[in-house]
């Protein structure tokens, strides 16, 4: 590559500069606090790690993800992280050894090796709550109501949030014995919503007309609240298990209403998303303008099983680059101070004293005066001058 040529980055990969660094890291404190609030503990996860660990519960989709090397001391496969979710859920069942719930939380890197989407980036910054230890809907109907708060707290004020519940799929294709083969064919046209191919996966495997219908029926469970009514009447005579699925979704609704009266809720009871390692419901947000989820979430039971504690576990997560992008909230960076470069002891102490209190103080290092260009390029509008004797902040 040409000397002229050095500075490109690959497709997806981005600079951030200052004001858009201090957008994100203002926003990433401010949800880190708000999950803080709730009882969430940060964690910091292992950039890289061996990959069987790394991918232990994740679907293919993010095994094609995950960028492969070469470990040069022991030889073994690793991996750049692309979802923290499975390291969370490793500190989980193997480090922390607690009985009771646990509450995590994460903002940080993850790697791609392509981009999930149109003017995406391939290095997206995670932020999310994973919740441990608690099987009941109570914890489905806390995760959803933080992350309607994430977004409500970043300023977005149209949010519809879109819950499925993949435990009605997988108790339907349970009741009528699926092989492995016809369980992904019907899995696949129905992602695709391809009905054509629906119809024919049904008609040659399932027997049980009620069944057959259920599952037909269930392709087209999508829209706003009217949905769940319509799932009650459908599955009325459906088996035990399957009501007892459609069931925590009522009351995960019904939860969420209690504490968020005017929540926007839609429904899409054919949304599969993380079928390899989802296990109830899942949840997403939208917003209009943004054409992808801008958060997305569900409970995973299993995760941990693999490092010997297969504990209830739910959570959500969002690209923080995305929420700054999509963001309200004006973040101004504070104004800033000038200061001599000189030796005075006094100053220095000034300086000292003027920065604890949380003010910004930049010292001219040239010596000389600087132009009014050159000040609001360091967005100083103050001075410290001496006067009588004692050093003084003055307006510019």
């Amino acid at each position: 590559m040409s000397d002229a040529k050095r500075w490109l980055l690959p497709d997806g990969v981005e600079e951030i500069l200052p004001a858009e660094a201090f957008k994100l890291e203002s926003l990433r404190r401010q949800l880190l606090g708000i999950y803080e609030s709730w009882g969430y503990e940060l964690v910091i996860t292992p950039l890289i790690e061996f990959l069987d660990s790394l991918l232990v519960g994740s679907s293919h989709d993010l095994d094609l993800h995950t960028f492969k090397i070469t470990d040069q001391l022991t030889g073994r496969m690793m991996g750049i992280r692309a979802d923290i979710t499975p390291q969370a859920a490793r500190i989980d069942a193997h480090r922390l050894d607690r009985d009771g719930p646990v509450r995590l939380c994460y903002a940080d890197n993850v790697l791609h090796t392509k981009p999930r989407g149109i003017m995406t980036s391939r290095v997206p910054i995670r932020i999310g709550a994973e919740l441990y230890g608690h099987s009941g809907v109570e914890c489905d109907v806390e995760l959803v109501c933080l992350m309607h708060e994430t977004l409500c707290a970043i300023g977005l004020d149209d949010i519809y949030i879109v819950l499925g519940q993949v435990g009605i799929f997988r108790a339907l294709v349970n009741e009528a014995g699926l092989a492995t083969e016809t369980e992904r064919l019907l899995f696949e046209a129905l992602q695709r919503k391809a009905y054509d191919e629906i119809y024919a996966v049904l008609d040659d495997s399932i027997k049980d007309r009620k069944l057959r219908q259920m599952l037909l029926q269930l392709a087209q469970l999508s829209g706003e609240e009217e949905v769940l009514q319509e799932a009650l009447s459908i599955f009325s005579d459906a088996p035990k298990n399957v009501k007892a699925e459609l069931r925590k979704l009522v009351d995960i609704v019904e939860g969420v209403k209690v504490r968020i009266p005017n929540i926007a809720l839609c429904f899409d009871l054919c949304e599969l998303r993380g079928y390899e390692y989802h296990t109830g419901i899942v949840f997403a947000a939208y917003t209009p303008g943004y054409g992808r989820a801008v958060a997305k979430g569900g409970r995973y039971d299993h995760i941990g099983e693999v490092f010997g504690s297969a504990r209830p576990a739910s959570g959500f997560d969002s690209d923080l680059k995305v929420l700054a992008k999509l963001s309200t909230k004006d973040f101004q960076k504070p104004a800033a101070i000038i200061a001599p470069n000189l030796t005075d002891k006094v100053l220095q102490e000034t300086i000292a004293d003027i920065r604890k209190e949380g003010e910004i103080v930049i010292v001219n290092l040239t010596g000389r005066s600087l132009d009014k260009n050159t000040l609001k390029e360091m967005r100083c509008d103050r001075q410290l001058v001496i006067k009588d004797g004692n050093w003084e902040i003055q307006s510019l």
